[in-house]
């Protein structure tokens, strides 16, 4: 079982940044692929990046590619979600997310979710 804790959300403006983290504990966490979803309000949930841990390989939705940065420091057991340029429809909830097998992140679900950190942008 992974556990996923997320922080770093908030409230801010169009044209900010925000980063968001996520830390993994658990057996084999560090193994783990970790990704990051959103939901925004009246909407599903989305994918919005990945990196692979053992190659670091990154993902990103077209939506963010350009403005969003993921990494991880394997040392911490740790993903962070850089958020560059945000706009209103960046507005959502965010959601952690890990799995042990080499996922199709826009067509699986994960094994393991965090509780979801909130992040609104105001224009």
């Amino acid at each position: 079982q992974v556990q996923l804790v997320e922080s770093g959300g908030g409230m801010v403006q169009a044209g900010d940044s925000l980063r968001l983290s996520c830390t993994a504990s658990g057996p084999n966490s560090e193994k783990s692929d970790l990704a990051w979803f959103r939901q925004g309000p009246g909407k599903q949930r989305e994918f919005v990046a990945a990196i692979a841990w053992a190659s670091e390989i990154t993902d990103y939705a077209v939506s963010v590619k350009g403005r969003f940065t993921i990494s991880r420091d394997n040392n911490k057991n740790t993903v962070y979600l850089q958020m560059n340029s945000l706009k209103p429809e960046d507005t959502g909830v965010y959601y952690c997310a890990a799995d042990l097998s080499d996922l199709d992140w826009y067509h699986e679900e994960p094994s393991y979710w965090g509780q979801g950190t909130q992040v609104t942008v105001s224009s």
